[in-house]
């Protein structure tokens, strides 16, 4: 148990004092960055899924 306790504060004093933290305006940029990446995304496999299943609806009608 007191390797557990001496690990615990040693990994908190690395937080502490050696971690460095972003500013919260780089923070706020790149969440905005990985959103709007996100719904590109999200269009484009919408799209795609559109795409496909119009497809293969008229190729299933064509018999």
């Amino acid at each position: 148990m007191d390797k557990f306790i001496s690990f615990l504060k040693a990994s908190w004093e690395e937080v502490q004092h050696n971690v460095t933290w972003p500013k919260f305006s780089d923070l706020q940029s790149s969440s905005t960055l990985v959103l709007v990446a996100s719904l590109i995304f999200a269009m484009m496999v919408g799209l795609i899924d559109l795409v496909f299943e119009n497809g293969l609806n008229a190729f299933y009608q064509s018999f």
